[in-house]
């Protein structure tokens, strides 16, 4: 029995770690979608040409990576669930041989 509390709790831990990598890629996408938040700032002297972006714009996450950990949790929530189903049905097999 302690094999299959195991395998559960992993299936769970797995879950929730797919979970909260969704929910942070979900944030990232989310800040990256409001675009950069309007800073008063005096324009760029006119021999500039293209000025450094402002440091809000360098502290928001890249579009793409937000999108693979997205994928990344929702790949891992999904093996969590199918560890989980698996643990089940093992133990439904061994409750079934041993009545």
């Amino acid at each position: 029995m302690e094999i299959s509390g195991s395998a559960f709790n992993s299936g769970i831990s797995t879950i929730q770690s797919g979970q909260r990598r969704v929910d942070q890629a979900a944030a990232d996408i989310a800040s990256n979608a409001l675009g950069p938040q309007p800073q008063p700032t005096s324009a760029p002297p006119a021999n500039q040409v293209n000025p450094s972006p402002s440091s809000a714009e360098q502290s928001r996450p890249d579009l793409a990576e937000s999108l693979v950990a997205l994928r990344q949790g929702q790949n891992e929530a999904e093996a969590g669930a199918k560890v989980v189903k698996t643990a089940d049905e093992v133990l439904g097999t061994l409750i079934d041989t041993t009545a």
